[in-house]
């Protein structure tokens, strides 16, 4: 994937996170998705006081992106403006995540540092038994 199309994505990321509904945990989080025709999809984080009910924001932009019908997307960027150093996605989104895109899907995140994390799907996840069985 071009450098160009990362940041574009990275960019809509830290835009939408903007968005986030965290009045609990004061900790915003926006994702952009890329589906394979090039539409971004984006979500944000929405908690709730029975913190079990509030959903992160990666699986908020798969989960809107399948409504829409996408299945397959290319790459996702993560945004947490209210940390400075780079927070990975969780175990659940981690497993959602590579439901639906390739071991090779770039993943970027970051906070508001300098510092970002350019990585893949297959190295945030790896073992992944649902990949490993497509190969069989």
């Amino acid at each position: 994937m071009e450098k160009n199309n990362m940041d574009n994505l990275w960019q809509e990321a830290q835009k939408i996170a903007q968005k986030a509904y965290a009045p609990y945990s004061n900790f915003r989080v926006g994702a952009a998705l890329l589906c394979e025709d090039g539409t971004i999809i984006t979500g944000v984080n929405v908690e709730n006081r029975s913190y079990g009910l509030s959903v992160c924001a990666e699986r908020n932009a798969i989960f809107s992106a399948v409504a829409r019908g996408y299945m397959r997307f290319k790459a996702i960027a993560i945004s947490t403006p209210d940390s400075v150093e780079p927070v990975g996605p969780c175990g659940a989104c981690r497993q959602v995540i590579g439901e639906f895109m390739l071991g090779d899907a770039p993943v970027r995140f970051a906070g508001s540092g300098s510092n970002q994390v350019n990585t893949t799907v297959g190295e945030l996840l790896p073992f992944d038994s649902l990949h490993e069985l497509k190969n069989k």
